[in-house]
């Protein structure tokens, strides 16, 4: 199963850009190409370094997204969830959810 969502997972999830573009295509049925292009353009990066572990991992600490292993008192869950939503121009159901719970 391992093998399987690795490569079905394919950009590397939250590792690079793999977890935005796959948002993209389930919240507004984008397909993969026009998801990566709208992801590369949010995030100011080319297409190529849309799956840099690197430039990624930099990209997403810039802008707040979520880390696989943050530092102390970087962003984590539900946080990161916020500033990915108001990037991406997205609604996620868990934020939308809390918010209800908060009254916010």
């Amino acid at each position: 199963m391992a093998a399987t969502h690795a490569i079905a997972s394919g950009m590397g999830g939250m590792r690079t850009a793999g977890d935005l573009v796959a948002r993209m295509q389930m919240s507004r049925g984008m397909r993969i190409k026009e998801a990566k292009e709208y992801v590369a353009g949010k995030l100011n990066v080319s297409l190529i370094e849309l799956s840099d572990p690197l430039v990624m991992s930099e990209r997403r600490e810039d802008l707040k997204l979520g880390l696989i292993n943050p530092p102390p008192g970087y962003v984590k869950g539900i946080e990161a969830k916020f500033y990915i939503a108001e990037l991406l121009g997205v609604e996620i159901n868990s934020l939308r959810r809390f918010k209800e719970k908060i009254g916010f």
